[in-house]
């Protein structure tokens, strides 16, 4: 079930059900809602996305409320997220999929996000995205490639090929929005060739890992997976992380792996990574591309949980292309 694409004048609504907007600052505010509205879009805020919070989020009943009030809402066509966080999963007992269902719309976020986007698809057949949340809007520069392919996935249906963005940046953009280092990107790596087409799944990959044994983790068969892990993920838990996944039922369905750039600070380069991914024999038999454009550094690209992709792993050329999204 794909949701409707964005049209000039249509509503964005914003919502924070990880950490809230008011740790946002309020020229970052600014700047993202004037970027969505000089693209036709007009943004609107849930009745608890700025409540301050002394706990790592708001009250899950808060957050709930304001996921149902914007899925409810006729005159909402998409839904942002603020930001990540660390506990979104708790909000997963206490969603009406039904509603959810009954109301398809744009569902948009990353990071902790991963937890609502695959189980919204699973529970519902919903497919919904990871890409930029609202606060990411607020960056100054580097921002153009993760705009652009905001623009296209939800206001286009053209199958479209994903190319690698020229250039990345890890740096804490929210704390200094001058002092930026952008490094060259070489592209896309390959450790596995091979062509695979296959439903899109994943995100970040200790929060996919939140959902293994409960009844919101979506079906591995037949899928391409699409994961990533912030600064916090060494070397050491990526690979237990990608084990356990590995481990659930239906992964031997598993079609292809696109694995996304790692930040700085997780000590993972690409040798170290390569022989992660070599050690596991389950993945010898799929395609695997390594350092593409999402995840924690910026820029990044949207791409759909649920929808279909197809990819090529090639040495000399590798492709992503988003077919129905």
């Amino acid at each position: 079930m794909i949701p409707e694409k964005l049209k000039k004048g249509d509503e964005i609504r914003v919502i924070s059900p990880a950490k809230s907007l008011a740790v946002v600052a309020p020229e970052q505010q600014d700047l993202a809602i004037e970027r969505l509205n000089q693209a036709g879009f007009n943004v609107s805020f849930s009745t608890y996305a700025a409540e301050s919070s002394h706990f790592i989020s708001n009250p899950v009943d808060h957050r709930v409320a304001d996921i149902h009030e914007a899925f409810s809402d006729p005159n909402v066509k998409a839904i942002l997220t603020t930001l990540g966080g660390y506990d979104s999963n708790q909000l997963l007992s206490h969603l009406d999929f039904d509603l959810i269902q009954k109301n398809p719309k744009i569902f948009c976020g990353y990071s902790d996000i991963t937890a609502l986007t695959n189980t919204i698809y699973k529970k519902t057949g919903l497919v919904t995205y990871s890409g930029p949340h609202f606060s990411s809007f607020g960056m100054e520069k580097g921002i153009h490639y993760t705009f652009d392919h905001f623009m296209k996935v939800f206001t286009e249906t053209e199958p479209q090929k994903i190319y690698p963005a020229f250039d990345w940046s890890d740096d804490r953009w929210y704390l200094n929005q001058q002092e930026r280092q952008f490094h060259t990107n070489p592209g896309y790596e390959v450790l596995h060739e091979g062509v695979a087409e296959g439903t899109s799944i994943g995100g970040n990959l200790c929060t996919l890992n939140l959902l293994q044994g409960t009844p919101y983790m979506p079906s591995l068969e037949g899928t391409i997976l699409f994961l990533e892990d912030d600064l916090l993920s060494d070397p050491f838990t990526f690979d237990r992380d990608l084990q356990s996944l590995i481990h659930q039922p239906g992964f031997e369905g598993v079609r292809g792996m696109i694995i996304g750039r790692f930040q700085k600070e997780s000590n993972m380069d690409d040798d170290m990574l390569i022989q992660i991914l070599k050690s596991k024999k389950e993945l010898g038999h799929i395609p695997i591309i390594y350092n593409a454009s999402f995840g924690h550094t910026t820029p990044i690209f949207t791409f759909p949980i649920g929808g279909q992709v197809r990819i090529e792993a090639k040495k000399q050329a590798s492709a992503i292309e988003l077919l129905e999204y």
